[in-house]
């Protein structure tokens, strides 16, 4: 048995109830009558605050009855679109369950990166287990991650009360991000993709409408200046701006047209979903699922490039319940290996 395999023995912690498990019940309680006090007082309002947000981000007003624009699609989709599969592939645990049942177990062995530890309570941590580099985040938000490597060694009670802070909080409640909303919190530990930094990670995220990949975006510097360049299925450059700067041009990645393929498979049950890859030494890894990126306040220029995808996504309140769509079926399935 292998390192990583040894400590992928760790995982089944995730299974047990925590200690705290009855406050985590009553934290939950609270968490369901914030969300439904929240939804009430935007449709009163008629969602007052989410247009305001929208218009000073993007200098347009948001149509909720008659969306055009990508974006305003993004905010309709949090507003209306209650696609059970929606909460499972936007949880980073159980998402590996819809990787395997989408994929097939090979593809998904091969993507997925590895697990080494799951859990609810952070002081069980078993640190001294751990490889020298790897990567904790919570699995029901965003930009909840930390990044462990020789450089930056744990730190064992920063870590514990990071991640109780950001276990405390729910995710998505005042962005309307409803998929969010019913995730069980806890948290994860992966093995580091980086190769001790002298390959850098590159992030791809392709833009999915109606199954077809639309737009793909790659992420350069995350460690200096972020950027963001855009290519089409050809590996074209795009000129389009992200927050007003054009990204460099980046090599065509090997492994192009498999990430395709991945990201449309992924993709087939959703009208729109962003499916986020990581390529390193020619090898695929699987990001994350992505059903509302930047929360509907995505800054493309110019403005044109908003609508122009907008124009391509065919959206329909009930589309995951048409006969041709697979959605009930795989969350019947999840559901029921849970």
């Amino acid at each position: 048995m292998d390192m990583i395999q040894q400590i992928e023995s760790l995982a089944s912690p995730a299974r047990k109830k925590p200690s705290h498990y009855n406050s985590f019940q009553i934290k939950e309680f609270f968490r369901a009558a914030n969300w439904h006090i929240f939804s009430l007082r935007e449709q009163i309002t008629k969602h007052k605050k989410e247009k305001e947000r929208f218009f000073t981000k993007l200098g347009y007003h948001l149509d909720l009855d008659k969306p055009e624009s990508l974006n305003q699609k993004i905010v309709w989709k949090k507003l209306n679109d209650r696609n059970p599969l929606l909460t499972i592939t936007a949880d980073k645990y159980r998402v590996r369950e819809y990787i395997r049942l989408t994929l097939g177990s090979k593809t998904a062995n091969e993507i997925l990166v590895p697990l080494l530890y799951v859990g609810h309570n952070p002081k069980e941590i078993p640190f001294e287990k751990l490889p020298e580099a790897y990567v904790i985040k919570t699995n029901h938000a965003s930009k909840t991650n930390i990044f462990i490597d020789k450089n930056h060694p744990a730190k064992k009670n920063s870590i514990i009360k990071q991640l109780n802070h950001w276990l405390s909080k729910p995710y998505g409640l005042f962005a309307y991000e409803w998929a969010y909303q019913n995730i069980p919190r806890l948290f994860i530990i992966e093995k580091s993709l980086e190769d001790s930094g002298k390959t850098p990670l590159k992030d791809f995220k392709f833009l999915m409408i109606n199954g077809q990949c639309e737009l793909i975006q790659v992420y350069s510097d995350r460690k200096d200046e972020l950027t963001c360049s855009f290519y089409d299925t050809k590996w074209q450059y795009q000129t389009i701006q992200w927050k007003n700067k054009y990204g460099p041009k980046v090599e065509k990645p090997i492994m192009l047209e498999k990430m395709i393929a991945i990201a449309e498979k992924l993709s087939r049950p959703f009208d729109f979903v962003r499916v986020d890859l990581y390529e390193i030494n020619n090898k695929i890894y699987f990001g994350e699922l992505t059903h509302y990126p930047a929360s509907g306040r995505l800054e493309l220029s110019p403005k044109k490039i908003d609508f122009l995808l907008g124009a391509k996504w065919e959206h329909k309140i009930n589309y995951w319940k048409e006969h041709n769509n697979p959605s009930l079926n795989l969350y019947n399935k999840l559901k029921k290996n849970a």
